[in-house]
């Protein structure tokens, strides 16, 4: 079989060099795409190993309190990348999994390399990271982008106004782009490179060296791992195929309705990579694939590239994505205005993250988030909009809603969800209807929630919830099956 030519608009030379002919291998150092398979900067990496005739090193530094990762997060990465390194035996690649900064070790192993190889992130962390390897490293430094279906300076070369600004931008381009990557045989084995790494058979002990922090200055206490999900691409897929199989024919009309599963779960999945979106995308429009209709198939294109991808793009075009600052001017000066406003519940910080208020709806979103490290993503909105009714002011409000998103979320610090929590503060919206606290930023209430969904039996949903999975106290480190049925 012919090799697969990745798509140039993928493939971007952080640092232009000439190859290292003497150089024992070809050197891709792992981070954002965390799978084996569907993964264009592997894919590259091998193709480029066979083109200089080289072994194939695939790195994966392991950190500890580094971009906030708590010990949840990590352990079902953890999970994920135990089965890349399964999976890429395999193929007869090495993998190696070594404790250190991810700059720090590429810049050591790049040393006896021909070139690098990195994917692509979109946070400041991300950049920062990949640009010090490329200042520092006399080889080749290739950054190939395989976590998004359209690349993101395809679609657009600015930060976008709204999803409708970007949607057909993307759309337009999307059959493109749709297109099944198939593996690339390393033509030379390189599972006998001399290379240590981390065993990862005892993830908690793992866990236990790194001496996680919490990402805010202290222990990290009381974030451990939740059973409800297993890291890693085949239980990514496992739990994808079940939904098609199952839940797919409801999505449209049950994806606001949080007292319903029917939804993919595929948001943690894609947040470490180890899932393809276009991988996800093609299952979807392939309708022998499940019983959905064309409603269901376009909404779900509608969460998966158009608004996942304009929250990548509000990333990657500005540093103040998690900033009070980078929500819109309307929405920064109707809240100033009504910042006075009186405040029928005022609650503190810990109030909030302890589930103490007077709304039992909110409590419940509160308590999936803590118990599950999820939250049904209408519940998500909701959740943002009351923290605004309830604190003391808008910028408090910003800084407590982003704390626990990257506390307890398994996607937290991700594009998706820092760009929900700046939409519930007016971004990629617009103004509506002014009113005290929120001024003409959008509202939600306990009303609209009754109206349009079945708060009670979403209580109810989450109580089960916390039951089956023992709540935040509990050890689950040691190893077991998933509860979650997909």
């Amino acid at each position: 079989m012919a090799t697969q030519t990745i798509d140039a608009t993928r493939i971007k030379p952080l640092h232009d060099a000439d190859p290292n002919t003497s150089g024992q291998y070809v050197l891709y150092s792992m981070e954002s795409s965390n799978r084996a398979e569907d993964n264009h900067a592997l894919e590259y990496a091998v193709q480029r190993a066979n083109e200089l005739n080289k072994r194939l090193l695939v790195l994966w530094p392991l950190f500890g309190d580094a971009f906030g990762s708590h010990r949840r997060q990590k352990h079902f990465l953890l999970q994920g990348v135990r089965e890349v390194g399964e999976k890429l035996k395999r193929r007869k690649i090495k993998f190696a999994v070594q404790y250190g900064e991810q700059a720090q070790k590429t810049i050591e192993f790049a040393k006896d390399a021909a070139l690098v190889v990195v994917d692509r992130g979109y946070l400041r962390h991300h950049t920062a990271w990949r640009d010090e390897v490329a200042t520092k490293v006399d080889v080749p430094v290739i950054e190939v982008e395989t976590d998004v279906v359209v690349p993101i300076e395809t679609a657009s070369d600015k930060r976008e106004h709204a999803a409708r600004t970007i949607r057909p931008k993307i759309m337009r381009q999307l059959d493109d782009h749709l297109v099944e990557l198939k593996a690339t045989t390393l033509k030379k084995d390189s599972l006998n490179l001399s290379v240590d790494s981390v065993p990862l058979g005892d993830l908690a002990a793992v866990l236990d060296k790194l001496k996680l922090k919490d990402g805010f200055g202290g222990e990290d206490e009381g974030v451990g791992p939740v059973p409800l999900f297993t890291g890693g691409g085949d239980e990514a897929k496992r739990v994808f195929r079940a939904f098609l199989k199952d839940k797919f024919k409801n999505y449209s009309e049950h994806r606001n309705q949080p007292q319903t599963s029917d939804c993919s779960y595929m948001s943690m999945y894609l947040h470490f990579g180890m899932v393809s979106p276009i991988w996800l995308a093609m299952q979807a429009l392939d309708s022998t694939s499940g019983g959905g209709g064309k409603d269901d198939r376009d909404d779900f294109i509608e969460e998966l590239v158009v608004r996942r991808e304009l929250a990548i793009n509000f990333c990657a075009f500005g540093d103040d994505y998690d900033q009070y600052s980078a929500i819109p001017n309307f929405a920064k000066n109707t809240l100033d205005k009504h910042k006075d406003d009186d405040r029928p519940h005022r609650y503190t910080a810990q109030q909030l993250e302890d589930a103490q208020t007077h709304d039992p709806y909110w409590n419940a979103a509160m308590r999936e988030m803590r118990y599950t490290g999820y939250m049904h993503n209408y519940m998500r909105m909701y959740w943002g909009k009351k923290i605004i009714e309830w604190t003391n002011t808008p910028q408090y409000a910003f800084k407590t809603a982003l704390h626990l998103n990257d506390k307890y979320f398994l996607d937290g610090r991700d594009p998706n969800s820092y760009t929900g929590v700046s939409w519930c503060f007016g971004t990629h919206d617009r103004g509506w209807t002014e009113r005290e606290i929120f001024g003409t930023v959008r509202y939600m209430n306990a009303n609209g929630l009754k109206r349009k969904a079945d708060p009670e039996a979403y209580v109810e949903k989450v109580d089960e919830l916390v039951a089956e999975v023992g709540g935040p106290e509990a050890n689950h480190e040691h190893e077991k099956d998933s509860l979650f049925s997909g």
